[in-house]
């Protein structure tokens, strides 16, 4: 099981973030065990079955740069409470250890998994520091091709040629993060599935 906590860097100073990322992060409802809540001022926690739906709600909340993202690993007691705030296990205890090392990580990220999440925890952060380097041109030809357009219709919408919509997938790294994705879920299913016995 992973639990997602997050907490909303500069809180005290910025408006309230925790609404909309509750939000964001029922977008993956299907894929929630015990669904986001506020678990403190400026934090929201979650638990998620599905390490695609894992990653995917990191990339979504590490993107604006205002969330420190702590991905714990490990079990959770059951019978499962309706509500995340009453829920206990490793997995809610590594979550909170990786969510205070996020904090201090240029990356906002960290993992914590009982057999060592130090790998996965790197390839993570190297995604998110790409992620990080990409132009507001970048993420605009980003949302765009998620929409499930094609690039030729992509530089229809933009109004620029097909070979600057090129120049623009390539600088923003998005075959990168388009490979890099899927092969980070196999590594998080791994670290679900815990340490291979010798």
């Amino acid at each position: 099981m992973f639990v997602l906590t997050s907490d909303q860097r500069d809180s005290r100073s910025t408006a309230d973030l925790v609404p909309a990322a509750i939000a964001a992060v029922r977008r993956h409802a299907d894929a929630l065990v015990l669904a986001p809540e506020r678990t403190a001022v400026d934090e929201v926690q979650v638990a998620v079955a599905d390490p695609g739906a894992v990653m995917a709600i990191v990339l979504d909340l590490t993107r604006s740069e205002r969330w420190s993202v702590g991905v714990g690993v490990g079990e959770v007691e059951s019978p499962l409470p309706e509500s995340v705030r009453a829920a206990r296990g490793d997995a809610f205890v590594n979550a909170r250890d990786a969510v205070e090392r996020a904090k201090k990580a240029a990356t906002r990220v960290a993992l914590t998994s009982p057999g060592g999440a130090a790998d996965a925890e790197a390839l993570v952060r190297l995604l998110v520091e790409l992620r990080d380097r990409r132009t507001a041109e970048g993420w605009e030809i980003y949302d765009l091709l998620s929409e499930g357009i094609t690039q030729r219709e992509a530089a229809a919408r933009l109004g620029i040629s097909e070979g600057a919509v090129s120049l623009r997938v390539k600088s923003a790294a998005l075959r990168t993060e388009q490979a890099a994705v899927p092969a980070l879920v196999r590594v998080l299913a791994r670290l679900d599935a815990g340490p291979v016995p010798d």
